[in-house]
């Protein structure tokens, strides 16, 4: 099992930016897919961005499409998520999530998450 630690949030205003990183244990990075995803107050956790081993592919949900981008570094066992033209509706805690698989098509993939951070809380003021 991979542990996982994110990184990078914080408090920023409306169209600035952050960086997301999330560092993973264990000498198995490579073979995980790995997502971000978030969670509101008051709202359901949703998925927000996912890549697979190799960063062969990536997927994105609709609402970040274009402004957020997902990104791994094998070496650095970790995955980051720049984030930018911030919107207020982006304010959530940010999780970091793993699945141990090399499959490259990643929506089916995204109910399977099964290692996931503590969170890193991202506000975006207006």
């Amino acid at each position: 099992q991979v542990h996982l630690a994110e990184s990078g949030g914080g408090l920023v205003q409306a169209g600035g930016s952050l960086r997301l990183s999330c560092a993973a244990s264990g000498r198995t990075f490579s073979s995980y897919a790995m997502g971000w995803f978030r969670q509101a107050p008051g709202k359901e956790r949703e998925f927000v961005a996912a890549i697979s081993w190799n960063s062969g592919s990536t997927y994105y949900a609709d609402s970040v499409k274009g402004r957020f981008t997902i990104s791994r570094d094998n070496a650095k066992n970790t995955v980051y998520l720049q984030m930018n033209s911030l919107k207020p509706e982006d304010t959530a805690v940010y999780y970091c999530a793993a699945e141990r698989t090399r499959a490259t098509e990643l929506l089916p993939l995204l109910p399977d998450f099964g290692s996931w951070g503590q969170g890193t809380q991202v506000t975006v003021s207006s």
